[in-house]
């Protein structure tokens, strides 16, 4: 694998689609599904690896970038509940030299010398599921996963039956609304009580605790929950009215007053030292502790400078988790397969002889592409090191050469697709071989049609990934536009397993109340590389409807045209994005598949957002010292608002912030007849605007 200083623009363009994709689909196989396929580690260098390249090529940072995102797509069978303010996730940390530049980025953010303390709370992180309980003037009333980070899974019922769930809190100080933020986790005995359980009634057992947890948390009966002595700490905070005041330490202790279980592990650290020391001493602890912990979580202790701190991206900049490292194990590769994703991409997973790392039994990794075997020299009957963090399925780490079997050969990556045997081709510059084949393609043409009704696409409720795959194979839909003639067509769906009259009935309501989506939301589900949810609002934005969008991207097949220079100018569509558009629509069975569906079901035309304007799309310069924050602080605060923060002077500036000795700068802003704001001006103008959303907590 190229490393990211070594790469040029071009490959790491196709770089960043490549983690986009991947992250994203573990994403969905760690939030939404409980199977993770990788370890934690795996998960935070393809993580590391992304932020790398965005940082070394700020211009190609992703609509879907995964820096952007949190969870995945909610599960079926549950209603949904947005969350008063965001579930975001946290940064990760391995070693004391990154805890050390984190209190050093809070320092310089804050501007605060190093005679200043910086107290840390310091908690251990549960390996569990996140949720959030919202209490109103002291009354249980809603509990929700975390879901993709906006809206969650409604699991009141099963909350509910948790003993450390307060119904109804105590105290008289309480707040009027409350929305308390936690881990739901199964203590280690629990654990191996209910396995020994399901093993007894020949169930399949559980991989580790956290699986048990969140397994029983998303049952559908909540007296089969209630019998799986699930627990709950309370570790922070979304909405709150009113705002808590002070530390977050005494928000803590106000949780334990009011009738909520806190960790007791938990510990408030005057500076950084105690912090790390902390991590040392938990770490030694682990093993008697009557749970899965795989860190430690660090909070910015004072509320104000949480507050001023704010967000960056998908966590908060006031908090971080200091991960413990894996866990290794040696096993015998038994064969590499492929599987082939939803944009043809061809992933190679090894299977591995079952093995037992830190209690969890493993037996398959993936090994993510060509160039990763080709590294390790990953051969069949290899004897391989593998190791898991935060008891998942293991990554491959490394070959053991000398016990490798006389005869085994270097592994040889397929040139045809194993689902429909067409050509497999890889770009210049990009890592990933991918199916020809397009929507021919069996694999991905189902993959194409989960994503299609996908929450953030078509959102069909009961149409879901499991529905999807029983109609394909059922020949009932081969193309989206099948699913809108459902019912004309009178298939016989009542009377097969699991559909009765009414579900029935209720799904062809359900398709024809998303008959007719938001353009924006069309786009997105069609599945287009490299195009993700902010992209394709985005060209809803530009072409405002379906046949101007439609007739733009035909006219731009001609590169050298108005129309293909028109959309590479379009804010955030960069050449790749641009290639991908216009190809995806040259191909003939996806124009005549998307034309046929567009006749179904039109997209509604491009409506602008009303409400309070922002300062979405402005461009501001900052000058001058500013008295009342950082000079970060501030880009943060316009960044967090939708504008985009320039270093200089230009006719394309909205907004000059002059502070003291404003200088140069705003000599040039007066001739060229930009408007000018001091500082009081500027706090006034994005006064009433939350800019710190969301508590930053959650597994990654």
């Amino acid at each position: 694998m190229t490393n990211v200083e070594d790469l040029t623009a071009e490959q790491a363009t196709a770089e960043l689609a490549r983690l986009a994709a991947e992250i994203a689909r573990h994403d969905r196989l760690y939030h939404r599904d409980d199977a993770p396929e990788i370890s934690d580690g795996d998960y935070d260098a393809l993580r590391h690896r992304n932020d790398a390249i965005e940082a070394r090529f700020e211009g190609l940072i992703r609509a879907d970038s995964p820096s952007h995102r949190v969870g995945a797509e909610l599960a079926e069978g549950f209603a949904k509940v947005t969350h008063g303010r965001p579930m975001l996730s946290l940064g990760n940390a391995f070693d004391g030299d990154e805890i050390r530049e984190f209190d050093q980025r809070v320092r310089r953010f804050l501007g605060l010398g190093d005679e200043q303390d910086v107290a840390l709370v310091a908690e251990p992180k549960i390996d569990g599921l996140s949720a959030s309980l919202r209490y109103e003037h002291g009354q249980f009333t809603v509990g929700a996963t975390r879901g993709d980070g906006q809206i969650g899974e409604d699991i009141t019922a099963n909350l509910r039956t948790l003993r450390d769930v307060p119904l109804a809190l105590v105290g008289d100080d309480l707040p009027a609304l409350l929305d308390v933020r936690g881990e739901v986790y199964m203590a280690r005995s629990d654990f191996e009580a209910l396995n020994v359980q399901r093993l007894a009634a020949h169930e399949p057992p559980f991989a580790n605790p956290r699986n048990a947890a969140a397994g029983s948390l998303r049952l559908l009966d909540s007296t089969i929950t209630a019998a799986r002595n699930l627990h709950f700490f309370a570790y922070a905070w979304g909405e709150v009215s009113p705002p808590p005041e002070g530390d977050h330490w005494d928000m803590l202790e106000r949780f334990a007053r009011w009738g909520f279980t806190v960790n007791p592990n938990t510990r408030r650290c005057a500076d950084v030292g105690q912090a790390l020391a902390f991590y040392d001493d938990i770490a030694a602890r682990r093993a008697a502790l009557p749970y899965d912990i795989d860190g430690v979580v660090y909070k910015v202790d004072r509320l104000d400078w949480q507050d001023r701190l704010g967000m960056v991206s998908r966590a908060p900049r006031w908090a971080i988790a200091y991960k413990f490292p894996a866990e290794q194990a040696l096993t015998t590769v038994l064969a590499i397969d492929i599987q082939v994703g939803r944009t043809g991409a061809l992933t190679p997973v090894a299977r591995l002889e079952p093995i037992t790392v830190g209690g969890v039994v493993v037996s398959n990794a993936t090994l993510h592409n060509q160039d990763e075997i080709s590294r390790k020299d990953v051969r069949v009957g290899d004897t391989v090191v593998v190791q898991r963090a935060g008891d998942v399925i293991p990554q491959v780490v490394e070959v053991v050469l000398d016990q490798r079997p006389e005869g085994a050969e270097a592994y040889e990556f397929p040139t045809e697709c194993p689902v429909c045997g067409s050509r497999a081709e890889r770009e210049d510059g990009e890592v990933v071989w991918r199916c020809t084949g397009g929507l021919k393609c069996e694999a991905q043409a189902v993959e194409r049609l989960r994503h299609f009704v996908s929450r953030d696409a078509f959102d069909i409720e009961g149409l879901g990934a499991k529905q999807i795959e029983e109609f394909w194979k059922a020949d009932f839909i081969r193309h989206p536009a099948d699913i809108f003639t459902l019912e004309a067509r009178n298939l016989a769906l009542a009377g097969r397993s699991g559909w009765q009259e009414t579900s029935v009935t209720n799904l062809f309501a359900a398709i024809e109340a998303r008959r007719h989506v938001s353009l924006g939301r069309f786009i997105y589900a069609l599945g287009i590389r490299h195009v993700g949810e902010t992209t394709a609002r985005l060209l809803a934005k530009s072409y405002e409807t379906w046949p101007s969008f439609i007739a733009k991207i035909q006219e731009a097949r001609r590169r050298d045209g108005d129309a293909y220079q028109a959309l590479m100018v379009i804010d955030g569509i960069g050449p790749k994005m641009a290639e991908n558009l216009v190809s995806f629509f040259a191909e003939k069975e996806n124009f005549d598949a998307v034309t046929e569906l567009a006749n179904a079901a039109m997209p509604r035309d491009y409506v602008a957002p009303s409400g309070p304007a922002t300062l979405d799309g402005k461009t501001i310069v900052f000058t001058g010292g500013l008295e009342t924050m950082t000079r970060a602080e501030a880009k943060a605060r316009a960044e967090a608002l939708g504008a985009k923060v320039a270093g200089s002077v230009s006719k394309a500036t909205d907004y000059l912030v002059a502070g003291a000795d404003a200088g140069s700068k705003a000599a040039k802003a007066r001739d060229l007849g930009v408007a000018t704001l001091d500082e009081a001006a500027w706090l006034a103008m994005i006064a009433g605007n939350n800019l710190s959303e969301g508590e930053g907590e959650g597994e990654s």
